[in-house]
């Protein structure tokens, strides 16, 4: 069947019939959702979307009744206090507990929840802290506790709890009471596994492993915060002594507020040894005398509770229930969701007949009791290498889709999935990589993985437009589907459906049968079609020379130019902050680009220029003593922290004029130093490796021949409509932003050098760009379009990097003595093979 037809809502609708809340959800998003309009939001896993209703209720609640202090006692006091305990009873309400058998404490999210029992649990020396590989980075933390205190960590893998029981449960042990805690995910916030909730009576009798094996009274931690999203909990069922949750996940609004609930027959084991307002019943300040609060919520809420933030729960809830109709409808929904997008991304192929996709699951998306609304993936290329988490996230940011790449806090399914040895999370991590950031292959090995994941407001056409998309950017034409997967993954769920919600023993797979790929790593030549220039030939030429004097705004042309200690004197040493100090970038304001500013070396100015501004300038060099309205602050820069000197008003006034928001002109201080982020193999000195406030390097280069290629790219595609004529060259080179441009080389011959010398000054190559969306910004007008990135993308197997940074080496007795020449020859040096 072809591609396109199954993405259609027919086909969807005969693959599964629960959609949407028994009405038009389209008029659910007209009503409550209008801001995702032209929004594809496929992260769900880290926070839901709140519908407006919930924050027009809520505001008129507050801005209606009068709430005061719960510690008090007044009326308004006591309406806030009566209110707060009406949530707490809903809370229970919603996960079918009564507060005969739990307590709710309120936390400022779930990882504080877990830190509270780590803190309080009581551990002894014979304890043990066990918890699946499958847990999240806030549940492995409490190791951080156990561990001063002497207490053995055992880690357990998922298969372990079940193939390691007893026939038989152990039952409680009368003569050893020593406390264990083992910790579970209701749902991996990875993969989307649901494990079996009876885990937390199979630990309790000490019949399931490590519990069977290891003497004592143990207590069950569920983590419930992945799970609860999209799924019901019923603690009827599931009597685990300690579950924490976040309600943003829940509900998108309020944020910062989450609870642990309670098993009152585990509550007191707990100790705490702080006591803030509110916790205690009585103290003396002069003796070491204190008594805790009898009430297990009181005793653990530490001074008041964030009591309007909890009062939004009453209109969370409601409007949830409301829309949806409950938690079962919003898994049904949310599963054949999930379920479709996993069933055609994992038949989807390459011309070739490779498959797109290695998705990691634990099933085949069989049942929602197993499997919850969460698909993992990584992308794979022609040639069935793997392409980069950060390539797909920036081109899904293209394209306005909303995902999540990298491990997800959950390191332990991360390595488990994607095979990753803690010998090369290690050498991964002296490599450079660390979490959070954008590096998704060493060695040609991921590092990371994409997680899209749908929510109770999620649709077919946000499937349809993800799905797209992959086939678009990443699948080499003609797209294919293997059939006969589709046809298998067909009959697996209706036989599954048929048995009902049947918890069969899962079967690990990760997306098929990929063929075994050559293992000749293919070089970029071979991706392109080009072959390798002979170094022998002339020397090359550098043809322009561009610096940016204000981060993110326009271009400044010069043909010599003098080198310092951070690059091109002057380049991207200013920034536009909004009002809250956030750098601005084309990424949230594309009219930077039509600012122009520029270095006048004589005058010492620095000029700001637009069009129908005046032309203003300020200082190339401050001085902080001299001018004490230009305050020094701190910033951030691509993650690292900055200290910056404000520029004053006048630039700020002028910048708020042409952005319409209140912004102002920071500069990097003359005294901060910033190191490079990307770090060539040989060593650079500390006094040339520094960097202003750049992304990456200290000059981007881009050659020319690569651009036009890119160019011809771009005509030649059937769906390109940029507008009534092709872009030139000029325009794309502006759009690429670079330093330095070269001529005389072929298509991305660059890509091999390691060193090269431009005029008397040697460079080393640090690393590729890897281009963001800010390409797609028309320097001239300042809109936003697809191209070039989707050409590129498309050119290079969904890879989109371009250009190379470098770094220069100057004379260390001289770091400021060289300048640069347009129209000087360019020596390049090729890796050595």
């Amino acid at each position: 069947m072809d591609f396109q037809k199954l993405c259609t809502f027919e086909t969807f609708q005969r693959l599964w019939s629960e959609y949407g809340y028994g009405g038009k959800l389209e008029d659910v998003i007209e009503q409550e959702f209008r801001r995702i309009k032209g929004i594809t939001y496929l992260d769900h896993a880290g926070t839901t979307l709140h519908p407006e209703s919930l924050v027009r209720d809520y505001c008129l609640d507050i801005s209606r009744n009068v709430y005061g202090n719960p510690h008090s006692h007044s009326p308004s006091s006591r309406l806030t206090h009566d209110t707060i305990e009406r949530v707490r009873y809903r809370v229970l309400q919603h996960f079918n507990a009564t507060p005969e058998e739990y307590s709710v404490i309120f936390t400022s999210g779930c990882t504080a929840a877990l830190k509270l029992v780590a803190e309080s649990f009581p551990w002894r020396l014979q304890s043990l802290f066990s918890y699946l590989t499958d847990c999240h980075t806030s549940v492995v933390g409490i190791r951080g506790v156990t561990s001063v205190r002497g207490v053995v960590a055992l880690p357990v893998a998922p298969q372990e709890v079940e193939n390691r029981a007893k026939e038989e449960a152990q039952g409680e042990d009368v003569i050893c009471q020593t406390p264990h805690l083992f910790c579970y995910p209701a749902q991996s916030n990875f993969s989307g596994r649901k494990y079996p909730l009876s885990h937390a009576r199979g630990i309790q009798a000490r019949r399931l492993y490590p519990a069977c094996d290891h003497r004592g009274r143990w207590f069950v931690l569920l983590d419930a915060a992945s799970h609860v999203s999209c799924s019901p909990l019923n603690l009827q069922h599931c009597p685990a002594d300690f579950i924490p949750i976040s309600f943003y996940k829940m509900f998108g609004f309020p944020t910062g507020l989450g609870a642990l609930l309670v098993r009152n027959d585990a509550a007191g084991i707990l100790t705490k040894t702080y006591f803030g307002g509110g916790t205690a019943a009585a103290y003396l300040s002069g003796e070491d005398y204190y008594v805790h609060s009898a009430n297990i919520s009181d005793r653990f809420e530490d001074g008041t509770v964030p009591f309007l933030d909890i009062i939004a729960l009453n209109h969370s809830f409601e409007a949830l229930h409301k829309i949806t109709g409950g938690m079962h409808n919003i898994q049904q929904h949310t599963f054949g969701l999930a379920r479709y997008t996993y069933m055609l991304l994992s038949s989807l192929c390459h011309g070739n007949g490779r498959p797109v996709a290695q998705i990691y699951t634990e099933g085949q998306f069989e049942s929602p009791s197993t499997q919850g609304a969460i698909l993992n993936f990584n992308l794979i290329d022609s040639h069935g290498q793997i392409i980069g988490y950060s390539q797909v996230d920036r081109m899904a940011s293209l394209y306005n889709i909303h995902l999540r790449t990298g491990c997800f806090c959950n390191t332990g399914a991360c390595q488990s999935f994607l095979g990753i040895t803690n010998q090369q999370m290690k050498r991964n991590l002296q490599s450079g990589h660390v979490c959070g950031d954008s590096i998704d292959l060493v060695d040609g090995q991921p590092t990371g993985s994409v997680r899209v994941s749908f929510g109770y407001m999620s649709t077919f056409e946000d499937c349809q437009k993800f799905l797209n998309f992959v086939a678009e950017c990443f699948v080499e034409k003609p797209v294919s589907v293997d059939q006969a997967r589709l046809e298998k993954l067909k009959t697996t769920t209706a036989a599954a459906a048929s048995r009902g919600s049947k918890e069969d023993p899962p079967i690990r797979i990760t997306n098929g049968e990929v063929n075994k790929v050559d293992e000749r790593k293919p070089t970029e030549a071979s991706l392109t079609g080009f072959g390798h220039r002979n170094s022998h030939r002339e020397a090359y030429t550098l043809t322009n020379i561009y610096i940016y004097p204000i981060k993110s705004c326009g271009a400044f042309e010069v043909h010599d130019w003098p080198v310092g200690p951070q690059g091109l004197l002057y380049d991207r040493g200013w920034m536009v902050v909004n009002g809250n100090g956030v750098c601005l970038s084309q990424k949230r304001e594309t009219r930077l680009c039509l600012i122009h500013p520029q270095v006048h070396l004589p005058s010492n100015k620095l000029l700001l220029q637009a069009s129908g501004m005046d032309t203003i300038s300020v200082p190339l060099e401050n001085s902080t003593r001299k001018h004490t309205s230009h305050r020094v602050c701190q910033s951030k820069v691509c993650g690292d922290r900055v200290e910056t000197v404000d520029c004053g008003d006048e630039a700020a006034s002028w910048l708020s004029d042409f952005l319409g928001q209140p912004c102002r002109l920071i500069r990097q201080s003359p005294y901060f130093t910033r190191d490079m982020k990307k770090r060539p193999s040989e060593g650079i000195s500390a006094t040339s490796a520094s960097l202003s406030l750049v992304n990456e390097a200290q000059y981007l280069m881009i050659n020319r021949a690569s651009v036009e290629l890119i160019q011809k790219q771009m005509s030649s595609r059937q769906d390109y409509s940029e507008g009534d004529q092709l872009l030139d060259t000029q325009n794309l080179i502006r759009r690429f932003r670079a330093n330095l441009v070269i001529t005389g080389v072929e298509p991305f011959e660059e890509d091999n050098w390691s060193h090269l010398i431009i005029g008397n000054t040697r460079f080393v190559v640090a690393g590729q760009c890897g281009r963001c969306q800010m390409v797609g910004v028309d320097q001239e007008t300042g809109t936003r379009t697809k191209e070039p990135l989707m050409s590129l993308s498309a050119h290079r197997g969904g890879r989109v990097t371009f250009g190379v940074y470098l770094t220069h080496q100057l004379p260390q007795d001289s770091p400021t003595a060289a300048f640069l020449s347009a129209d000087s020859p360019v020596h390049p040096e090729p890796h050595s093979p």
